[in-house]
């Protein structure tokens, strides 16, 4: 699937800074509040920016193995007490380390029962889309 101009445009800011909002306004979109998120769930422009990361990982021999080993290195370095304890930076590494592992959630990601994110169900769905739920909370 090609991606537009804009579209590309937002996956080369978006690997910037991982910001989706910042990235939509920076590649011309009109309203970057909404389309920036949007564009995320777009199946042409993740599997580009997934393309893009991949790359910038092989380049840079980054990958999530070496963030982990450096962080828990980190950890074990600066346990106990002593001169070179620092029990600040070992709870910044577990914490660190429990949001690799998800076992923070500070968002959700719902999902529809075939397995797709529901705002990508909702987006194929369009405006004729009607919400659910209680009557009073529309």
């Amino acid at each position: 699937m090609s991606l537009t101009p804009k579209q590309e445009a937002f996956v080369a800011e978006y690997l910037v800074d991982l910001n989706a909002t910042a990235a939509a306004e920076r590649a011309g979109y009109e309203h970057p509040n909404k389309q920036g998120p949007r564009l995320l769930v777009n199946v042409g422009v993740a599997a580009a920016i997934a393309k893009g990361q991949a790359r910038r990982s092989e380049r840079t021999e980054i990958t999530q193995d070496y963030v982990l080993t450096a962080i828990k290195e980190t950890m074990e370095q600066r346990k106990g007490t002593g001169e070179h304890s620092n029990p600040n930076a070992v709870l910044k590494g577990a914490e660190l380390l429990g949001r690799h592992l998800a076992m923070f959630t500070d968002n959700k990601t719902v999902t529809h029962h075939d397995g797709d994110r529901l705002d990508a169900v909702l987006e194929r769905m369009g405006e004729n889309a009607k919400p659910i739920g209680h009557p009073r909370s529309h």
